[in-house]
């Protein structure tokens, strides 16, 4: 990810439609199987700024974050937080069954992570048994655009790439669903056109300016939390999945 990135994602975490709808989203998927009383073992896995850690995790248990980046870590400190360690998703520095449930939001894609199925495997090894490994990532491969080049994306997933990776890994499947539906057919018309494109400097999707389309945006995306995890949603511009350590 461009350094730049992580101040925009900084400034935007907290208030900006995208985050906001993902969070409540999420919120309710952990929900389903945890009770938000504050004695779950997390681990972010890619933490970034920290704005979940800070948010909507800590109300489920302790929360510790890890990312390769200096500059992401520093933003976490920002916010008061200090369960954190520099390290990455491929060599996680926690002993087995450590946590209760791990967390990776939109950190798999990125072209630092050459190894995937190595990330599993560090996911289902910190694992408690019965834990739960929770996921998010970016959606089709071919709806590359700007905002892929200033995140470095590597590779983005469909729902049975995902499924399949949580499957060979040890994992059963206990949720798995796209996201961000309502929204798809605008987003795919922005990410296809941008490829046509001269090139030039690429520029974040955070640095649109929506305006008083703020909310009404995050309701839109919010409103999706009560079809992802049952019966699921059939496309989207993300991936969820949530997968269980059985032994």
């Amino acid at each position: 990810m461009e350094p730049r990135e992580y101040d925009i994602i900084f400034h935007s975490e907290d208030l900006h439609w995208w985050y906001r709808g993902m969070a409540a989203i999420t919120r309710d998927l952990i929900h389903r199987q945890f009770k938000p009383n504050g004695r779950v073992r997390i681990l972010d896995a890619g933490c970034g700024t920290g704005g979940a850690m800070a948010s909507f995790l800590a109300d489920f248990g302790n929360v510790t974050g890890i990312d390769v980046s200096p500059r992401a870590l520093f933003y976490c400190r920002k916010r008061s937080l200090r369960a954190l360690s520099q390290a990455s998703v491929i060599a996680i520095p926690f002993a087995a069954g450590s946590f209760d449930l791990v967390t990776s939001f939109d950190v798999l894609y990125e072209r630092s992570v050459d190894n995937d199925g190595q990330a599993f495997g560090e996911f289902f090894r910190v694992l408690s048994p019965g834990g739960c490994l929770l996921l998010r990532l970016p959606a089709y491969d071919w709806l590359r655009g700007q905002h892929d080049q200033v995140v470095h994306t590597g590779h983005r997933y469909t729902l049975g790439q995902v499924k399949h990776l949580l499957s060979v890994n040890g994992f059963k499947v206990r949720m798995a669903s796209y996201a961000n539906m309502l929204l798809f057919i605008p987003a795919m018309v922005k990410r296809l056109g941008e490829q046509f494109l001269p090139p030039g400097i690429a520029h974040s999707d955070l640095e649109i300016k929506v305006g008083r389309l703020n909310n009404f945006l995050c309701s839109i995306l919010s409103s999706e939390a009560r079809f992802i995890s049952s019966p699921g949603l059939p496309f989207g511009l993300s991936v969820f999945a949530m997968g269980q350590k059985t032994s």
